[in-house]
């Protein structure tokens, strides 16, 4: 079982023929909206790749709370968790632009009041707990504190970056994901040093029995766990948005290594609907299914190495 505790939005997308630079403003042809926030892509995205899925977050008692949770519902994912407070629902602006390079800006809503005492019964050895860092730093700390003491495992992946103090909760996760920008922040953080490579904040995150792993954007995956290091080449993509694109690699990565899964074809699978996620626009309409995942997987290689 995994459960996602994290946060559910809705997203408003407009296509611009680029991004703007600040104070600029960019007219594009088209807007459309779509279920979003980071927790409800990834529960979305681990429940399409085959995986069984709770959603623990809150929405607003707004005219979004019900298309921010359609997908979820649809796909499946147990809603029996979520709260639904006086206020409104997380609000994603996001300006998508015609090479497939996005811009977000994030109004929290009701994800700012979720707290982790709303995990309490719902975690057990038998638990994957997946954590973001949409919500506010407090209860991600709670909640990574409250699976050590029952045993879940914690995957905790570093975005949106822009909290480095979480550095010290790595010592207490099992399986962190981050992309190169997150990776640089938090490895800094413990002690690497600026300009690293992305293999060196990739060590620096990880420790003897914590699998890192570094989301490098077109040039793939590297992760390490204790000296083994695996590098995945990313499949060559027609890119249409890249928005949902880190949620899938964790929903996917997340419900491979829950299934038991070794870490090379986790990656395989992570890095595979990371890649089709980038085919299709909206970050929840473009998640995979686990058929695609995996015939897509079936052509990567994971390449082994032992760190010195």
């Amino acid at each position: 079982m995994i459960t996602v505790f994290g946060s559910i939005n809705l997203d408003l997308v407009v296509s611009l023929p680029r991004l703007p630079a600040p104070g600029e403003t960019i007219v594009g042809p088209d807007h459309q909206s779509f279920a979003g926030g980071k927790g409800a892509n990834q529960a979305l995205a681990a429940a399409r790749a085959g995986a069984r899925v709770r959603m623990i977050g809150a929405v607003g008692q707004d005219a979004h709370a019900g298309p921010a949770l359609a997908n979820l519902e649809a796909a499946g994912v147990d809603l029996s968790g979520v709260r639904h407070l006086e206020g409104t629902t997380g609000l994603a602006m996001i300006g998508v632009a015609a090479d497939g390079e996005n811009l977000i800006m994030c109004a929290s809503g009701v994800n700012a009041r979720v707290a982790a005492d709303w995990l309490e019964g719902e975690l057990s050895p038998e638990v994957l707990l997946v954590l973001q860092r949409e919500l506010r730093a407090e209860p991600i700390r709670d909640a990574v504190a409250r699976a050590r003491a029952a045993g879940a495992r914690v995957l905790l992946n570093a975005a949106p970056s822009g909290d480095a103090d979480l550095a010290s909760l790595l010592d207490d996760v099992d399986i962190v994901v981050a992309n190169e920008i997150e990776a640089a922040e938090l490895g800094i953080a413990r002690g690497a040093a600026p300009g690293s490579s992305a293999e060196a904040f990739c060590a620096a995150l990880g420790g003897a029995e914590r699998l890192s792993v570094v989301t490098l954007g077109p040039r793939g995956v590297v992760a390490r766990l204790g000296t083994d290091v695996w590098r995945v080449a990313a499949p060559r993509i027609e890119v249409v948005d890249t928005t949902g694109a880190g949620d899938a690699f964790v929903g996917a990565l997340a419900a491979a290594l829950d299934r038991g899964a070794d870490v090379p074809r986790a990656l395989c699978e992570g890095t595979a609907a990371g890649a089709l996620a980038c085919t299709a626009t909206g970050a929840q309409t473009s998640s995979p299914g686990a058929a695609a995942i995996a015939a897509l997987a079936d052509t990567l290689t994971c390449e082994r190495t032992t760190a010195s």
